[in-house]
């Protein structure tokens, strides 16, 4: 490497420094911060001895396993249904029809709009005393709003499962949609004029090219929503919550004894963040080979 290629990069990385050291400088302090306290390290308590305790604690309690069963369940839940739904969604906009930029722009609207505005929306619609369920009485379906289903601050997480695939499907399907944009229709045709169904040009040509768009984009989507606390928050149900819910609960007690346990499950969290990069890496060199590149 020539000298100014070396000037190059140095001025690169010169520029990128202040943001480099705050964004480092933040992530690294809490997390030493959370990783001393979730140690039992917290002066303020009187805590000053360093241990295990409360991770072995933790993993101990029936309340551990339930409360990661439904933030794997609902992470696992919404990716899933995210991705099946907008998939096909993605095939239906690559075409051009009267009326495709409409239905472009709209497939894009819940993009920009935040969490909690999409979330008082699906409580005011769907909720017993919601706009749902006051339009089917007012219809003779029901008797009265209190006959429609609980669907908010219910154990199947319902409200929850609405707020994340309205968020979620658009921003699979347009991740998914660049890519066939990108690769066009050539590849496809050649696989007709060899005789292929659509079926097997969906199975043999197209899969394993959107293959890397799809895993990159569902991953995102889990590990959001695996972290994610403020909509199981508003709209689920207080026990068991969700891990990020409880961990907030813990950290909010006046009981500073109870704060070592709301860190230890924030480290759990972001352990978990890191083997799950570590799988995505995996998944992606994987899916780069099936899709034939290096």
């Amino acid at each position: 490497m020539g000298r100014q290629d070396w000037m190059e990069r140095l001025k690169i990385w010169l520029m990128l420094l202040p943001a480099l050291l705050v964004l480092v400088g933040l992530f690294s302090g809490g997390l030493v911060v959370g990783l001393g306290q979730s140690l039992g390290y917290m002066p303020v308590a009187g805590l000053h001895s360093v241990t295990l305790q409360h991770y072995l604690d933790l993993l101990v309690e029936d309340a551990f396993w339930q409360s990661l069963w439904v933030t794997f369940s609902i992470a696992f839940t919404s990716t899933l249904l995210s991705t099946l739904v907008a998939v096909p969604c993605a095939f239906l906009l690559r075409d051009t029809f009267r009326g495709s930029r409409l239905v472009n722009f709209l497939f894009q609207v819940p993009i920009p709009i935040p969490h909690l505005v999409v979330a008082f929306g699906v409580v005011t619609l769907v909720a017993q005393s919601g706009v749902l369920a006051r339009l089917l009485a007012s219809l003779g379906l029901l008797s009265e709003p209190g006959q429609f289903p609980a669907l908010v601050f219910d154990r199947a997480g319902v409200a929850i499962q609405l707020v994340y695939l309205w968020k979620e499907i658009p921003f699979i399907g347009l991740v998914v949609l660049a890519v066939l944009q990108t690769v066009g229709p050539d590849y496809e045709a050649l696989a007709q004029t060899l005789g292929a169904t659509r079926w097997q040009r969906f199975r043999y040509v197209l899969l394993p090219l959107i293959l890397p768009a799809i895993l990159s984009a569902s991953m995102i989507v889990f590990a959001f929503v695996f972290a994610s606390y403020e909509i199981p928050l508003l709209l689920g149900v207080r026990f068991p919550a969700p891990l990020p819910v409880w961990s907030i609960q813990l950290y909010r007690d006046p009981d500073l004894n109870l704060r070592p346990g709301a860190m230890a499950i924030g480290v759990l969290l972001t352990l978990f963040s890191i083997l799950w990069l570590v799988a995505y890496r995996r998944l992606m060199r994987y899916a780069l080979r099936a899709s034939g590149g290096r």
